[in-house]
C-alpha cells in the first residue's frame, strides 16, 4: 500500500500521488496519461496533474488499482 510519507516530491499537491515503491512499469502513464508522467532521471512515475474531471478521476483510480506494487495512493490530501 502506498505511503503518503514516502511520496515523491515531484507529485503535485492533492489526493493522488506515487511513492518510492514505484518500479517504473509504465502502467499508470498508459492508463492515465493526463495525470501521470515519468521522471527520466529517477526512473519512476509521479502525478503531474491531479484529476480535474470524472473521467480523469476514474482513470487515476484504475491506474492505482492496477499498479503491481501498490505505489499509487489517493490519501494525499
Amino acid at each position: 500500500m502506498a505511503d503518503v510519507a514516502n511520496r515523491y516530491p515531484e507529485n503535485v499537491p492533492g489526493k493522488f500521488y506515487v511513492d518510492d515503491q514505484c518500479i517504473d512499469c509504465d502502467l499508470c502513464r498508459e492508463t492515465a496519461p493526463a495525470n501521470f508522467t515519468r521522471n527520466d532521471d529517477g526512473g519512476h512515475s509521479y502525478v503531474y496533474k491531479q484529476p480535474e474531471t470524472p473521467e480523469e478521476e476514474a482513470l487515476s483510480k484504475d491506474a492505482m488499482e492496477g499498479c503491481p506494487v501498490e505505489a499509487i495512493g489517493q490519501d494525499g490530501g
